[in-house]
Formats: structure tokens, sequence, C-alpha cells
């Protein structure tokens, strides 16, 4: 089974879901991770994840995407780690630093929410997905400092950035989530790195409805559609599909363990 770590559920039109749900668990999936880009609209995270079914679990993150900071009041540690009790939410974020879209001026309240964000998930005891663009150096200063402080869990989400961060990460305890950015014929030096990491720090997402794979590359993407990101990665890495589903789902409920039942 697959699971997809990291999709935006809120992206879709209520009538759509039950479909997206039933392709979902058709082409092999057992659950699904909604991603908060707003902390404000929490509420309707946790109402998507209330879509879970006994066969297809639907969890979720809370958190405020870099690109939002400057759109909201930035929460405090407590307040994040309160909201992140409810059963249904096994992360924060997504957060991080993008400075493909962030001007300078922005950066530094995105550097105040990464940390901010990073202190909730390690207070919780939860993963932190983070979101990096055109920001490695930053992002790996960063994560080597906190971690120095005091060890946490955190994901390197649609991972499209150079094996120097890459490296990085799994060396802070870290890991890492390949998107169909790997199924694009211009990405083989992504798919050099997933196909170096350690097995056990590799985990697939589609970041739906962005960066559908091939072949279905410029449509609208949805979680049913990881598993051709799964079977590229597959074959990067010389493994049937069936092992790498079995793989990737293990270090997915080992990373959110708060999906593991008691």
């Amino acid at each position: 089974m697959l699971i997809d770590s990291h999709c935006h559920l809120d992206h879709f039109r209520d009538d759509e879901l039950d479909g997206l749900l039933d392709r979902a668990r058709e082409a092999g999936l057992a659950g699904m991770v909604t991603i908060g880009t707003r902390l404000s609209r929490a509420p309707e995270q946790r109402a998507l994840a209330a879509r879970s079914r006994p066969e297809m679990r639907v969890w979720c993150t809370i958190g405020t995407h870099p690109d939002h900071v400057g759109e909201e009041a930035l929460p405090g540690v407590d307040a994040l780690v309160a909201m992140a009790q409810a059963p249904e939410v096994v992360g924060i974020g997504e957060s991080g630093l993008d400075y493909f879209h962030g001007a300078p001026d922005v950066r530094p309240a995105q550097m105040e929410s990464f940390r901010v964000h990073l202190a909730a998930a390690r207070a919780a005891d939860l993963p932190l997905v983070i979101h990096t663009r055109d920001a490695d150096e930053d992002t790996e200063a960063l994560l080597r400092e906190e971690h120095a402080r005091a060890p946490f869990r955190f994901l390197l989400h649609c991972f499209s950035s150079g094996e120097t961060l890459a490296r990085a990460a799994i060396e802070l305890g870290g890991y890492v989530s390949f998107s169909g950015i790997i199924t694009f014929p211009k990405s083989q030096a992504l798919r050099d790195i997933a196909a170096s990491l350690p097995e056990d720090r590799i985990l697939v997402e589609t970041d739906s409805p962005y960066l559908a794979p091939v072949p279905k590359r410029g449509k609208r993407n949805e979680p049913a559609l990881v598993a051709h990101t799964a079977a590229v990665l597959a074959a990067a890495r010389g493994l049937a599909p069936e092992a790498l589903g079995e793989l990737t789902t293990r270090n997915f409920h080992r990373l959110f363990s708060k999906t593991v039942p008691a």
C-alpha cells in the first residue's frame, strides 16, 4: 500500500472528495495527509480529516506556509501545540523558507515563522513538514542551529533541492519526500539523489493538486497519482513497486508516529 504524505484536499470541491478517495483506494493507497497552509484554516483541515474511512485514512497538519506569513498573525508556540492535540493532527506545517516567491523584505518573517513552527513541533513531539525553495543554505543553517539546541523530527517535502541539503537532512535525522517532479524528463539529477538516500528516510507525495507526474503532467494532480511517482522512485532504486510502497509506508508511520494506533 502507498500513503500520499502531502496533499491539499482543501483545493478540491466538497463534491469531488468521495470520488478522489475512491480513486486513491483503487490506485493502492491506504491514506493521505492534507497539509495546512494557513493556521487560520486549521478547522478546515480537521474537517477534511473527518473524511477518513476505515480503508482510507485521512490525517492533517496545521501551520502557515511561508508564502502566507504576511497574511495572518504569527502564532505562538503554545497555541500551535494546543491545536495539535487533536487526534487527526499528525504534524506541524507546512513551514519553511521560500525565496522564489518571497521578496527579501519578507524573508525575516518567514524565518521567524519557521522557528516558531519548529519549536512547536519539538514541544508537541510531532514532525515538522518543511517547504524550502531556492533557500538551501539558509534552510540547512537553521536546521543545524536548531538541532544543536535540541533534536526534532522533520520532513523536507516535495524535494527539489541539491544533494548538499538532502545529505544534511539525513545527517540530522530528517526524512525526504519526493513528488511528481522526479518523473519529469529533466529531473535525472533528482532521481540520482532519490536513488542514493537511505531507504529508511524516503517518502512519496503528490503535493496535489500541483505537480502531476508523468504521464499526467499538465493535468490536475490528485492523491491516486502518487502511484506514478512511486513507480519511478522504485525504478530509480532498483526495487519492485510493491517493495517501494512497503518501505515508504513504514517510513511514513515511523515519522508520523501519531498515525499508528495505540
